[in-house]
């Protein structure tokens, strides 16, 4: 048999092929993953697809069955979906393992794509690992892309209560409606200590209607942040008195004792989040915080959420991955270009990147202006918004 090449020596051919690299394709699950090695030059699949329990003892399996491949060039990848693969992530960095992260719609696409309407763990695995030969179709996991990780858990995690409570607080208004709709136009903050300790205590206009003067002037003389309330205890009975909401019905009451429970508790984890974030911010000591109008939340979520920018090989890559690149459908002489952003990406860095742009706009003189002549040329409101989103992204690269 001749081989290609020449003369050469089977020796030779072995350390010419020893330069392509290994892909292990992983289709991560709760209990189980299933894993599978490919010679990435030939498709040849080395190792076929086998599974591993989401412990110590199958990541020990894994890990038998790839190591005698790590010496060559290789990546282990899998879809960059959900918490299950965290750990195997960390076990696989921690013993110098290369890994690499898919995107889901990338492997949705493809299997589509091979006529597989039905997923199926061993196929995927297969398909994973075939993924693994395009370097477009997925990104490098290191250490430090991991504490970017955990910076993104706590940031997402800080949103999520946030809005959460957002919806408590509007439950809570809307009980209140029932049993005292006056509440809010007393002089008074809301959501203020005093506030919130005044309708915990008496839930409604007729409890405050007949409770003691000397207990309502006890809470609102009470500690708390903040300037000391302009209303007094005398003014809130009569207010109550004169209040035309229902008197008679305890599950409104016990609703709004129920909305200032757990407000005042996610409240409380939120300011505890809001620390870590700060701590983080302090820590990265990131050029993104001098921006005018960017403090260390808006300015972390966004980091946390690009994760290590290096991956990003230009500012529209992030944008692409924000989801806020241009619509377009183009087909012969059709050319619809005005179309909606895409949305395909993160919402938390949309949302994070779109305040940014708010208040970067209000604040920093260029964008000020950039933003007025985008309004100028007759955009919307949102429109020249996403217009400054875009261009603070391409700031934040080159930063």
């Amino acid at each position: 048999m001749i081989h290609p090449g020449g003369n050469q020596s089977c020796s030779q051919l072995l350390k010419r092929r020893i330069h392509f690299m290994i892909n292990i394709g992983i289709d991560v699950g709760k209990f189980k993953h299933c894993a599978c090695i490919m010679d990435d030059k030939t498709g040849e699949i080395l190792k076929d697809s086998f599974f591993f329990d989401n412990n110590k003892e199958g990541f020990q399996l894994l890990y038998s069955n790839i190591k005698p491949y790590l010496k060559r060039k290789h990546k282990a990848g899998m879809e960059d979906t959900g918490h299950y693969g965290n750990n195997l992530i960390n076990f696989l960095l921690d013993n110098n393992v290369s890994v690499a992260l898919i995107n889901p719609r990338a492997t949705n696409l493809r299997r589509k794509q091979l006529g597989q309407n039905a997923k199926n763990d061993r196929k995927d695995a297969q398909l994973i690992a075939q993924m693994l030969t395009d370097t477009q179709l997925w990104r490098s996991v290191s250490k430090n892309s991991l504490a970017y990780r955990e910076l993104r858990d706590i940031t997402r995690l800080y949103h999520q209560l946030k809005e959460q409570m957002n919806e408590f607080q509007n439950r809570l208004q809307k009980a209140l409606d029932i049993v005292f709709p006056e509440v809010n136009s007393l002089p008074w903050t809301p959501y203020s200590h005093r506030y919130m300790n005044m309708i915990l205590a008496y839930p409604s206009a007729a409890s405050i209607a007949s409770a003691d003067i000397r207990s309502l002037r006890k809470i609102l003389d009470g500690k708390g942040r903040g300037r000391k309330s302009k209303l007094t205890a005398e003014n809130l009975k009569m207010a109550a008195k004169a209040s035309v909401g229902d008197g008679q019905n305890p599950a409104a009451e016990l609703e709004v004792k129920a909305m200032i429970n757990i407000i005042t508790s996610m409240d409380s984890q939120i300011n505890i989040l809001e620390k870590k974030i700060e701590d983080f911010s302090s820590k990265l000591n990131s050029p993104i915080t001098s921006i005018p109008g960017i403090g260390p939340i808006t300015g972390m979520t966004i980091l946390a959420e690009i994760g290590d920018i290096q991956n990003f090989s230009s500012a529209a890559g992030i944008v692409s991955y924000a989801g806020m690149d241009p619509g377009r459908r183009q087909s012969g002489t059709y050319d619809a270009k005005h179309l909606p952003i895409s949305k395909h990406g993160s919402r938390y860095l949309r949302k994070a990147l779109y305040q940014a742009a708010f208040t970067v706009t209000s604040y920093e003189p260029i964008f000020h202006l950039y933003y007025k002549h985008k309004m100028d040329q007759g955009k919307i409101y949102r429109c020249a918004q996403g217009h400054a989103a875009r261009k603070l992204i391409r700031v934040i690269y080159k930063l």
